[in-house]
């Protein structure tokens, strides 16, 4: 009798484990909360250039300092979850990833999902757009790997800025994303608290999303996707409304990274139905929105005038006295290209152009013969085309240097005979006001500013009285036609415009 009860002890137990290993991570460990796994690998990665970014390149966080400050984290903690980050890495737009870059950043998120033990839920902070050396999708091996590890069950939701090239592969190993709704972006940050919070939800309600998703053959530069001008306007703005339906929990657009030769490359919907027997709901309404973008392609355009760099000068000079902004679209450094192109500098040098100030160009060779001259110094200078020396020549000048900025980075702001050039020792953007407070110049005090922009971001559009795109040369080149593409899956628009297409 005693061991026909020993046996039935055994069985039973051997049952309770078995249903415990169904349950989620918070119920197996008898704890009230649920743990979520956090990390993340963001760039948005041009495929043209020949230079790579490297480690060195990302800003990386770990621990509590990946935590700090961020809203996502907050509102995964007001639910009463517990977050358990790994590393959160982020760089500027540049290169391909180095393959040894991408593959320690990888390990590690990997090594912190395996030390973490069961977790209910995994929110990565990506940006979709990612390209690593030595791979053809970087991010589906990333993802199948972590998959592997956290299990199949466990539900796992990502963020994306809406340039993002996403590959079915990829969003087949998701149960939630959403992607940035505004370029130039401003929701950031409400973006990846809509997605936690969408993981959240899931998980105390017992949900199991399901993404429904259409790529469209429509390649187009960010330049032609501003969110706020029409046809895009009122496409953006059904997402909450399709979000919103029953049995739906969220909806996005990319616009995609067209300086990106790859096969994903392209626009698409998705939409994230609460369960399976949403997902026919899903994908009527990710085919109509897809539709509704197709039909409306050849309305993307610039919101801006547009002109090679000589008449972009020429129309500059032309305006009423107010200041004229002028993009260096082919050198954008936030589309990934180098941002050392002197080629504005130039021709404002060439039509004798009286006040303009250059915001910037990154040559730290030039900053260090600047520094070591001093203020008020007179310098030869060599600048520019060290980088990007496809598409950029260097530049001889004469200049005076006019201060020198010390900080986090090194800066030199100097006079060639009426332009003011800001010289700089890291490669970045000016994107708004703060920036040019930083070397001490007013933009509007000045008739022609050049940035190394496309479109101009949120806070130099509030401030621009006007603004000219100068179709510039470089690897964000914007006439996408006269790209050598080799992989982008064809036909394409607007590569093959006599294309047809439906979902």
């Amino acid at each position: 009798m005693q061991t026909g009860t020993a046996k039935i002890y055994v069985i039973l137990t051997l049952q309770l484990l078995f249903i415990l290993t169904l349950l989620p991570a918070g119920c197996r460990q008898g704890e009230t909360k649920f743990r979520v796994l956090s990390g993340g690998i963001r760039h948005e990665s041009n495929t043209w250039p020949p230079y790579l970014t490297t480690e060195d390149l990302f800003i990386q966080r770990r621990g509590a300092e990946a935590l700090e400050g961020m809203d996502w984290a907050k509102a995964l903690e007001q639910e009463g979850i517990e977050v358990i980050p790994t590393l959160h890495a982020y760089a500027r737009p540049y290169g391909v990833v180095a393959r040894e870059a991408f593959d320690k950043f990888k390990e590690e998120i990997l090594q912190g999902a395996r030390d973490a033990g069961p977790v209910d839920g995994v929110y990565l902070d990506m940006h979709g757009a990612l390209h690593a050396e030595g791979y053809e999708d970087a991010q589906v091996d990333f993802i199948r790997e972590l998959r592997r590890i956290v299990g199949k069950k466990t539900l796992v939701c990502a963020s994306f800025d809406l340039h993002g090239n996403v590959s079915a592969d990829f969003v087949r190993e998701l149960d939630m994303l959403s992607a940035y709704r505004t370029a130039p972006h401003v929701d950031g940050a409400e973006t990846r608290v809509r997605a936690v919070n969408m993981l959240a939800h899931a998980l105390k309600n017992g949900l199991r999303p399901v993404i429904a998703f259409q790529h469209i053959p429509i390649l187009i530069p960010g330049e032609k996707g501003i969110t706020s001008v029409e046809p895009l306007k009122s496409l953006y703005g059904r997402l909450p409304e399709i979000s919103g339906k029953q049995g739906l929990l969220d909806a996005s657009i990319f616009v995609g990274y067209a300086w990106a030769d790859l096969e994903r490359s392209a626009m698409s919907v998705h939409v994230v139905a609460r369960d399976s027997s949403f997902l026919d709901l899903a994908q009527a309404e990710a085919d109509r929105l897809a539709m509704e973008i197709w039909e409306a392609r050849e309305e993307m355009d610039f919101d801006v005038p547009v002109a090679d760099a000589d008449q972009a000068v020429r129309m500059a000079l032309s305006a009423p006295q107010e200041t004229v902004f002028i993009s260096d679209s082919g050198d954008n450094t936030t589309a990934g290209a180098a941002g050392d192109i002197p080629l504005m500098l130039e021709r404002l040098l060439a039509n004798r152009v009286e006040d303009a100030v250059v915001a910037g160009i990154y040559d730290p060779q030039a900053v260090q013969i600047c520094v070591q001259a001093g203020r008020d110094a007179r310098v030869d200078l060599v600048l520019g085309g060290k980088v990007d020396v496809t598409f950029g020549k260097p530049l001889r000048v004469k200049a005076r240097v006019e201060r020198i900025i010390k900080g986090d980075e090194t800066m030199a702001v100097v006079r060639c005979d009426g332009v003011l050039v800001v010289l700089m020792s890291v490669r970045r953007s000016f994107t708004s006001p703060r920036d040019f407070e930083q070397v001490e110049i007013d933009p509007l005090e000045h008739k022609i500013v050049v940035v190394k922009l496309g479109y101009l971001f949120a806070g130099l559009r509030e401030i621009a009285p006007h603004a000219i795109m100068a179709l510039t040369p470089g690897f964000a080149y914007q006439v996408l036609e006269s790209l050598p593409y080799r992989n982008v899956n064809r036909p394409s628009y607007p590569l093959d415009r006599d294309m047809t297409w439906s979902p």
